[in-house]
């Protein structure tokens, strides 16, 4: 749920919300809301997460597989999103543990929820776009399909639809290799 401001919201009327449950992301001044997700939903990230840090640990390289909820500061106009899931690679890595990641995280994933369709195929796609994510992968459990853009000249450019028994690849992490159907096996 969107709510309409008359002046674009800040970080500091984020601060202001109340702790109470709601998942609040302030994305281009504007406030939204959702609940928590369904179960599909979080058996997706979490197939995923685990995933994207098996491979991490076995490439050795580093870098951190965040899981929601966790702030992310694209941009000032957009902030705090929060992702599902985002891959940071470890030259992007903070030198702290921060609060919150300040900045474009190097892959976006997000599983679309019934109550989320508009906001992340349009709204979150912008975002990520505009502030250079590099990668952006939507998941969705309804059609137990998985869309993957790569940023090309500061645009979102389709790398591949996957479906059924298909493997999904990434460009960023090149041995990101995922098999659709694992993410939505019962």
């Amino acid at each position: 749920m969107a709510l309409a401001m008359e002046k674009p919201l800040t970080w500091a009327d984020y601060e202001k919300l109340p702790d109470d449950g709601m998942r609040y992301e302030i994305i281009e001044g504007v406030l939204f809301m959702s609940n928590a997700p369904a179960w599909m939903h979080q058996r997706a990230v979490m197939r995923l997460g685990t995933i994207i840090e098996n491979l991490s640990a076995q490439l050795g390289r580093g870098g951190a597989v965040i899981h929601a909820p966790f702030e992310v500061h694209l941009s000032s106009r957009s902030r705090p999103v929060q992702p599902d899931l985002v891959y940071i690679a470890p030259e992007h890595m903070p030198a702290e543990s921060p609060a919150f990641f300040e900045g474009a995280p190097d892959i976006v994933f997000e599983v679309i929820s019934p109550s989320s369709v508009r906001v992340d195929r349009h709204i979150k796609f912008g975002a990520y776009e505009q502030a250079g994510v590099t990668e952006y992968w939507r998941i969705d459990p309804a059609t137990r399909s998985v869309e993957v853009y790569v940023l090309a000249r500061q645009e979102y450019a389709l790398l591949g639809q996957f479906s059924g028994e298909a493997v999904a690849r990434s460009q960023v992490l090149p041995e990101l290799e995922v098999p659709v159907s694992e993410l939505f096996a019962r």
